[in-house]
């Protein structure tokens, strides 16, 4: 709240208030400028922006727009924390991903800022039999281990069991969890597991280990395969729902079988998002919690990972400002663990270097920006209440939708659950494809003399069940088309950009151009003729104005000179030998597929 001097003075006073509607009216006004007339509220929502799952973040957010109480840190619906301290104390919890044990990488990551493990154990990651190995010197007093096991999570969490009782850690001292995840499994590889083992492993935890979890409820198999962000908490609920179910039939009672079950969440360079999907995810759960009769037991523990889906394989430099945004996020969102995916992930096995940027993420967020010390410091944002609202409405209603397919494992079975995530990826891939959605380094301003980073392969992931996309995965394809034609011959593919006119007729559309074409792997030519730039198609590039005077005739003389195609950098018009049109918002992977195919580079 703001605190007013002594003397009363109130900054604002002289003005006058102004209302909604001559907001309103002054927006149309600017907008009239450039052409659009529109009025009263079309004004505004000319001024929107469309999200998935049918919500809008509007230009302005007022009084008006308040969400329900979001209530306090620690107690229910536990939208502005799971806890009334937060991660005020110490920050949140710096997890780090682990799926070999090879160059002393996990005592690397403990000695210089990591505060636990995550470790993808059997199929695809550390062999259950290494996992002592693995934890060679570390304190498992001190340091929590989520394991990642998969269908070895049997083997896997009695062996790490074993290890406690060998190495003398305390059972009310050992923390972390045993990531027991049937239905995260299935999703994963389309090969179920019985939950009988689980069931008798979360007794043991609800009665001996106090500080350990027996189930992880993650949602970026999900998220991976393209789901939006209320299509990821739905899934996570009916999750959730079910593990709650097999545990209660199982003999825990509502607060016993919640307190088995940790959620992970992803966390996306959408930063207002994914704060808003970390807050309603906690209200949510709240409200499972709620309904089953236990309002206390509702403080959803979280698990925050940095979305393998926006990583980009060229120019991955680029991903370390993608995860320092989404781990500013998570932090900001209350998430209790984060892990930050190190820049070159995409690639293979993390090098050193890596690993350090990504640890040191965190870390630089907690110490030095302090951003754990305010507890929800989104939280009373008219816009961030509201989202957070919108998000949780979108995510029950799609949790319902589960619910009536007949649950989680019903809806991953009939193959329902993966056909509406696919339909959700194909229109999300119509914005990256029209650049709508554009990825720096990728889709623009693209750079294809980068010398490529090359890392060790990395284990083979768990696949076989909901694919894995990429937002990279269509430029990745055409630029991989360009790599092996420049192997091939020596050379990459080329266009020659003709430019019309000064330099101020023809800078903006030859960057465009220049831009659009090196997405996918054709290098463009700009100087000397077109006989001496190599390029089988050229693209004109200049003003409106002078396309009209000089557009049809240089075509021409392109088309005389051996051009098989000619493009033009604008809107489509008519013009006498154009063969394309290139401008914002057209296809640009549908463009440049077309022009590879032509130049015959396959």
């Amino acid at each position: 709240m703001t605190v007013l001097p002594d003397d009363g003075l109130e900054l604002a006073g002289e003005f006058p208030d102004v209302s909604h509607e001559q907001w309103q009216r002054l927006v149309a006004g600017v907008l009239r400028k450039s052409g659009k007339d529109v009025e009263g509220a079309a004004a505004e929502e000319a001024l929107s922006t469309a999200l998935e799952d049918g919500l809008r973040t509007r230009p302005l957010y007022t009084a008006r727009d308040a969400a329900p109480e979001p209530g306090f840190p620690g107690f229910a619906p536990f939208v502005r924390g799971s806890r009334p301290t937060g991660n005020a104390t110490g920050g949140w919890d710096v997890r780090q991903r682990h799926a070999t044990a090879e160059g002393g990488s996990v005592l690397a990551d403990l000695e210089n800022g990591v505060t636990s493990l995550w470790l993808v154990v059997g199929e695809g990651g550390i062999p259950v039999s290494s996992l002592a190995r693995a934890l060679d010197g570390v304190y498992l007093d001190l340091a929590p281990v989520a394991l990642d096991a998969g269908a070895d999570f049997e083997p896997a969490a009695e062996e790490l069991l074993r290890l406690y009782e060998e190495r003398g850690v305390a059972k009310e001292a050992a923390r972390g969890s045993l990531g027991a995840d049937p239905l995260g499994h299935e999703a994963r590889t389309g090969r179920p597991y019985a939950f009988a083992s689980v069931l008798g492993l979360a007794r043991r935890c609800a009665e001996e280990y106090p500080g350990l979890r027996a189930l992880t409820v993650d949602a970026l198999p999900y998220h991976e395969a393209g789901g939006s962000a209320a299509q990821e908490l739905g899934a996570s609920l009916a999750t959730g729902v079910a593990y709650l179910r097999e545990l209660t039939e199982g003999g825990l009672s509502v607060e016993q079988a919640c307190a088995q079950l940790e959620f992970r969440y992803a966390a996306t360079a959408d930063q207002f998002l994914t704060i808003a999907k970390l807050r309603a995810a906690r209200r949510l759960w709240a409200r499972v919690a709620e309904a089953c009769g236990a309002p206390d037991a509702g403080a959803q523990l979280q698990h925050a990972v940095t979305s393998p889906v926006m990583m980009s394989r060229r120019d991955p430099w680029v991903n370390m400002l993608r995860t320092t945004i989404a781990t500013l996020a998570a932090g900001a969102g209350g998430a209790d663990a984060v892990t930050v995916l190190p820049f070159d992930d995409a690639l293979g096995l993390p090098d050193a270097f890596a690993r350090r940027i990504a640890r040191n993420t965190s870390t630089i967020l907690i110490e030095e920006s302090h951003l754990s010390r305010v507890i929800d410091p989104a939280g009373g944002s008219w816009y961030v209440e509201r989202l957070t609202d919108e998000l949780a409405h979108a995510g029950w209603e799609f949790f319902r939708r589960i619910e009536r397919l007949g649950g989680q494992a019903a809806a991953l079975r009939s193959g329902e659950l993966g056909r509406i995530l696919a339909d959700t990826w194909a229109e999300r891939s119509k914005k990256l494809a029209k650049r709508r959605e554009p990825i720096t380094g990728v889709s623009e301003f693209p750079y294809l003399a980068e010398k490529p980073v090359v890392r060790e392969s990395a284990p083979e992931p768990r696949s076989g069940g909901l694919p894995r996309v990429r937002r990279d995965e269509a430029f990745e394809e055409l630029r991989a088309r360009s790599d092996a034609h420049l192997a091939a011959t020596g050379s990459r593919p080329r266009v020659f950009l003709a430019a019309l006119g000064p330099a101020a007729a023809h800078t903006a559309r030859l960057t465009f151009a220049s831009n659009l074409f090196q997405a996918g792997g054709i290098e463009p030519v700009t100087e000397g003729t077109f006989e001496e730039s190599g390029a089988a198609e050229a693209c004109l590039c200049s003003s409106d104005a002078l396309y009209e005077e000089q557009a049809e005739p240089v075509a021409a003389q392109l088309k005389a000179a051996g051009a098989a195609h000619v493009f033009l950098a604008g809107r489509p018009a008519e013009h006498a030998g154009v063969d394309s049109y290139v401008f914002a918002g057209c296809d640009a992977v549908a463009v440049l597929s077309a022009a590879l195919d032509r130049m015959g580079v396959s």
